[in-house]
């Protein structure tokens, strides 16, 4: 498996994804990690069923949840943790070989484990899940750093560093040579407006996977579809004894 290539793309739809399919077609990616689109089978579209192809999905109601997409001959399985409250995580194991959690952190009724706080609190259940050296974490966690004087007890900074204990970095961070924070490319417009820009997408990935190449949706494209845009991470896995440099 050393030397495996791919495409992961990460893409908040909001909503109605059985109308927006064809244009995620023309990223060529290999997993789609796909927040708020409604469930494949229940949706009453063919089209997008048969589209959907090897997928899971899960979420409160059948109009509102995350979903995994698999291509090119990748195969995904749902992983069964115990996620108490947790509504929009995804657990699996693709190709029986790597771990993803695909997650969404949205608003929580009770505001013990809202946003953040909620992968926060997945970490603490189960961070021996996603600390692999091929693991990945891929979503949409309405968070950045800037505001962690919100969450004072279970911050963005938080995670960020649990995930480095665990071996997991932030693609599109390292790739760009920015810190936490200072993001120069948007991925979320709030309001769908060009002067509201904040970084909250993200793809935080094992040591094993080394990013050749992260883009991030450009607004002609994709604004008139969503209020956010996708974040598209091509990866090549290496051998856990080739650095960075030498690969």
């Amino acid at each position: 498996m050393t030397g495996i290539e791919l495409r992961i793309v990460s893409w908040n739809c909001a909503g109605g994804l059985r109308k927006k399919w064809q244009v995620l077609d023309e990223l060529n990616a290999d997993l789609l990690i796909i927040q708020e689109c409604e469930n494949p089978a229940l949706a009453a579209d063919p089209a997008y069923l048969a589209w959907a192809g090897d997928y899971l999905w899960t979420g409160p109601t059948k109009n509102k949840g995350i979903g995994v997409f698999a291509r090119n001959g990748l195969q995904v399985e749902q992983q069964q943790l115990e996620l108490g409250a947790l509504e929009f995580f995804l657990p699996c194991v693709i190709n029986g070989d790597w771990p993803l959690l695909a997650t969404w952190t949205a608003g929580a009724s009770s505001g013990t484990f809202s946003y953040i706080g909620q992968l926060w609190r997945f970490l603490q259940l189960h961070k021996n899940f996603v600390g692999h050296p091929r693991g990945m974490v891929v979503g949409d966690l309405n968070s950045n750093v800037q505001w962690d004087k919100q969450h004072r007890t279970c911050s963005h900074s938080d995670v960020v560093q649990i995930l480095s204990d665990i071996g997991l970095q932030s693609a599109y961070h390292r790739h760009f040579k920015e810190p936490q924070g200072k993001e120069t490319r948007a991925t979320f417009f709030h309001h769908r407006k060009v002067d509201k820009p904040y970084h909250i997408d993200y793809a935080f990935l094992g040591a094993e996977w080394l990013e050749r190449e992260v883009q991030i949706g450009t607004l002609d494209k994709w604004l008139s579809l969503s209020d956010h845009v996708p974040i598209s991470v091509v990866v090549r896995r290496v051998g856990s004894n080739v650095t960075q440099g030498e690969a």
